[in-house]
């Protein structure tokens, strides 16, 4: 059971944070081609995104209801900020993607990153 969700899990994380990391590096060829290539570009990936993002939430509910009984002490700490960074990382690309000022874009798409990839560290430590 905890193979198909952790399975899910990793797929979600793949398009979430593989996606944002491919499109980050992207967008200034992309700009070069056309300055509204990477809004394009990131309006199809959302239609992606957001199905991504909605598969981790449920695939790590579904991994805390398997939560091995020998977990060490601080594995509920570590899950809980990595609940937090998750939900940041969530908020953060929403902002991003409603943005209109290229400096408020900039930023929120930077934090949107940077969470979804400490998340994905996060999760590799409660792993581990």
């Amino acid at each position: 059971m905890l193979f198909r969700s952790l399975f899910l899990h990793v797929i979600g994380a793949t398009i979430w944070v593989g996606g944002q990391l491919i499109l980050a590096a992207l967008v200034p060829a992309l700009k070069k081609l056309n300055p509204d290539l990477p809004k394009l570009v990131a309006n199809k990936y959302n239609k992606i995104a957001w199905y991504a993002y909605a598969l981790l939430i449920a695939s790590g509910i579904w991994n805390m209801v398997s939560i091995p009984q020998d977990a060490p002490s601080n594995y509920s700490m570590v899950l809980g900020f990595k609940m937090a960074i998750v939900l940041l990382s969530g908020v953060a690309a929403l902002l991003h993607a409603n943005a209109k000022e290229t400096k408020k874009m900039a930023m929120w798409g930077s934090i949107s990153g940077l969470t979804a990839l400490l998340s994905l560290y996060l999760g590799v430590l409660l792993a581990g």
